[in-house]
């Protein structure tokens, strides 16, 4: 009698307040905006520009390749023993990570991760190379109510497409079993029309307009994406790549999209 009378009440709970049932139901969306760059290891632009670019654009999330930590180069002297990740962090007032992939000019080189958000989790994968290392840095990031998505940020060999399809594979075989829905960006050093993109991103969809990314000047190539997956748990809103944004060798490109948490 309990039991059905715990039942009565719960339906007339509904009938009284339907809306009540139906906001229980509704799944739970997060606007997240990305921004993709190779800064080119601060040759161009100093990390106050390159700072003041990226809060000017407002993103949750920022994958950034070439970035150096206490390097010293003779193209970049005004870069010289400083960490960049870090320094970008504390100038954009976002949470930071580094992958490291080679020692270089007394320091390290690699890519990195800002985000708006906590970061719960990050890993640093490092990829098969047949000439310098590469890596894929996999962030989890906490949004609001302990809900989570994963972010990561690559940058694949320059001189082999047969090592960029090896990199694709193991990446792919890396978030193969990912729990979360995830956003890929970085520099693929690779053509849409390319093996590693147009088989081996294949699974992938795309969030990031088909401009050429590269040289700045008179740009004649598209080597820079944001990929995302699965597509039921994603809505893309827009996409831009910034044709006049000169502070690297490369376009900077970005995309806002909707994270849709199905109950």
């Amino acid at each position: 009698m309990k039991n059905l009378f715990r039942i009565i009440l719960f339906l007339f709970a509904i009938i009284l307040s339907p809306d009540l049932y139906s906001n229980s139901l509704k799944d739970t969306t997060y606007n997240i905006r990305v921004l993709c760059y190779n800064i080119r290891f601060g040759e161009l632009a100093s990390l106050e520009q390159l700072a003041d670019f990226i809060k000017s654009q407002n993103p949750d999330v920022v994958a950034l390749q070439e970035v150096d930590y206490m390097t010293h180069r003779s193209l970049a002297p005004h870069q010289n023993g400083k960490d960049f990740i870090t320094e970008l962090g504390y100038r954009t007032g976002m949470f930071c990570a580094y992958g490291k992939t080679i020692p270089y000019s007394g320091g390290y080189y690699g890519i990195g991760i800002l985000s708006r958000h906590p970061l719960a989790e990050t890993k640093r994968i490092y990829l098969p190379s047949p000439e310098e290392q590469r890596a894929l840095l996999v962030a989890t990031v906490e949004l609001p109510d302990s809900n989570f998505f994963t972010f990561a940020c690559t940058h694949l060999d320059v001189t082999s497409s047969k090592g960029r399809q090896e990199q694709v594979k193991a990446i792919n075989s890396a978030l193969k079993n990912n729990p979360y829905p995830m956003i890929l960006a970085g520099d693929f050093n690779a053509q849409p029309t390319s093996a590693e993109i147009k088989e081996g991103m294949s699974q992938w969809l795309r969030a990031c307009t088909p401009d050429f990314t590269i040289p700045v000047k008179e740009p004649k190539s598209k080597i820079d994406y944001i990929f995302y997956y699965p597509q039921r748990s994603w809505k893309v809103f827009s996409a831009k790549t910034y044709s006049d944004v000169t502070l690297s060798d490369h376009l900077p490109i970005s995309a806002e999209l909707e994270l849709v948490l199905q109950k």
